[in-house]
């Protein structure tokens, strides 16, 4: 038996990597026209080309659906969507009502079958001194994929990171090799977070210094720096999430003044914007509901629009109102694509750091990097920094402001949810639909999705208990 239904599926694709690699890479990224004879890489410019796939760096979409970002106007609308779109928008136990081969479950670990290709097939690779520095950086690229993939399954499929609880939770199957023949169990959640962390230190270790703003789908050590902080904040960690956050702002802090953005236009952002460290996007999984241009009548969470100030650019360029039916939908962010943004940004970076420093008690240091951040939100000279507030107040607002800012985001509110509740933030989620109001309390089992079925029955690995 296949321990992995996703590897059993992958060998064919892999023995026909040129097909599958060439057809894929998106060419605002990739410029480079190679040979249809490559069959198996075997030079660096091959190892970067299968990094550089279209399939790498995607994630589920299921924290999406789920979240309070939106909500849907009618029955009629919700009755419309596929099965896991309407048991996701309710938290239903079974989430997937059958339906099978799920890139939620999938995609992450197509990135992890092609970073382990590329791992495995780079450690035979013999270069010379003059290449060992492109060596070690595509090499780190694969580690990144690795590290980003497995953080966004262990996320979404096992409970959040508690340190008493880690290694009893079950996490998720670490595969570690591109066999496809190898059946993998279960880890813990802490060999999980701990393989990712080993990693990220990895990938630090090797790759490039320089944000490839040509090519911004490539991973750098700002990437890396800031995923490790994405990481440690998710797994309550402050101290280090503040570190590495810190680790990232030194090497890139770029900034987007929204006073130049296109209010008007669909597609506000470019994929090479300045804020963009690494390009990602949720795979999407064929759900109409988390895509810019979804036939339902969905509309973004009333009370959040109803927080942005009145000079906060933010409600205009986030958003767009459509007059007839009265619904505000988001326009394409970061990703500039068809799916969320899931990739790394700096204004997330700044609001790491600010919330650490302010659990840190350094309210100061807090409001200085919250207020570097928003002056450039809001219209030209209207912006009145915030000053003389307590740790614990400059935090609540930080938390505001973080909701408000990455909004639509793939799985960051759904992730800030699991930790704040563990926090004790209290928050209880609730859909009203067709007259009945449905209700996701906080620390429920409903927080950590179902792996699909087939998946459970062709490798057999411990299905979640919710």
């Amino acid at each position: 038996m296949k321990s992995l239904k996703l590897y059993q599926l992958l060998i064919i694709s892999f023995m026909l990597i040129t097909v599958v690699l060439f057809s894929s890479c998106r060419k605002d990224f990739l410029d480079a026209k190679p040979s249809t004879s490559i069959v198996v890489p075997a030079t660096l410019s091959d190892f970067q080309l299968l990094l550089d796939g279209g399939t790498q760096n995607r994630t589920s979409s299921l924290p999406q659906l789920s979240c309070d970002d939106y909500y849907i106007a009618s029955y009629a609308d919700w009755q419309a969507g596929q099965p896991t779109e309407r048991n996701a928008y309710v938290w239903n136990k079974d989430i997937f009502g059958g339906q099978i081969a799920r890139a939620d479950w999938n995609a992450p670990y197509t990135s992890v079958f092609y970073a382990n290709s590329a791992i495995s097939g780079m450690n035979s690779l013999k270069v010379s001194p003059a290449d060992q520095s492109q060596y070690d950086n595509i090499k780190g690229q694969a580690y990144f994929i690795r590290a980003f993939a497995f953080f966004d399954l262990v996320k979404n499929f096992s409970p959040p990171f508690d340190p008493s609880t880690a290694r009893a939770d079950l996490g998720i199957p670490l595969k570690l090799s591109p066999n496809i023949d190898q059946r993998q169990p279960r880890a813990s959640v802490q060999q999980t977070y701990d393989q990712i962390i080993s990693d990220l230190h990895t990938a630090c270790g090797l790759l490039n210094s320089e944000v490839p703003v040509q090519y911004r789908n490539r991973a750098s050590k700002p990437a890396a720096y800031a995923l490790f902080a994405r990481l440690y904040l998710s797994m309550r960690d402050y101290t280090k999430a503040e570190l590495y956050a810190d680790s990232c702002l030194t090497l890139y802090s770029k900034l987007i003044d929204y006073n130049t953005v296109n209010k008007s236009s669909n597609t506000p952002f470019k994929k090479d914007n300045d804020e963009n460290i690494l390009w990602a996007l949720e795979s999407g999984g064929g759900y109409s509901n988390v895509t810019y241009n979804s036939p339902s009548n969905i509309s973004i969470d009333t009370t959040l629009l109803a927080s942005y100030a009145p000079n906060d650019l933010r409600r205009s360029i986030y958003f767009i109102t459509n007059p007839s039916t009265g619904l505000t939908k988001a326009r394409k962010g970061y990703s500039a694509n068809f799916a969320p943004f899931v990739g790394m940004a700096t204004d997330e970076v700044y609001l790491i750091k600010a919330e650490c420093a302010a659990r840190h008690g350094d309210g100061q240091a807090a409001l200085n990097y919250l207020n570097a951040l928003l002056v450039n939100r809001f219209v030209t000279g209207t912006y009145v920094p915030y000053a003389g507030l307590s740790p614990s107040d400059a935090l609540t607002i930080i938390l505001q402001e973080r909701r408000k800012e990455l909004v639509w985001r793939g799985d960051l509110r759904w992730d800030d949810l699991r930790r704040l509740n563990k926090e004790g933030a209290n928050i209880t989620l609730h859909r009203l639909l067709n007259g009945v109001t449905y209700s996701l309390p906080p620390n429920s089992p409903l927080y950590v999705f179902p792996i699909p079925d087939d998946e459970i029955a062709l490798s057999g690995i411990i299905q979640n208990n919710r």
